[in-house]
């Protein structure tokens, strides 16, 4: 009868492991996810910055074919 329990056994120490490893990769995207959100706050940030310029330089720059056209 060793050989169910040895089974048994196997099979509690691969869920435990698992359990394990399902914890850890649960904390990386946890992690990854406020990286994400950092950079797209940061990205927000950017574009409004741009537009901002954009718009208060946008008319004064004629158009115009450059000279070697």
């Amino acid at each position: 009868m060793t050989m169910p329990a040895n089974r048994l056994t196997t099979l509690e120490i691969r869920a435990a492991e698992q359990e394990k490893t399902i914890e850890e990769l649960s904390g990386q995207i946890a992690e990854q996810w406020k990286v994400i959100e950092r950079m797209q706050r940061k990205l927000d940030a950017l574009t409004d910055r741009f537009l901002a310029l954009e718009e208060q330089t946008g008319d004064e720059v004629p158009v115009a074919k450059p000279p070697h056209w």
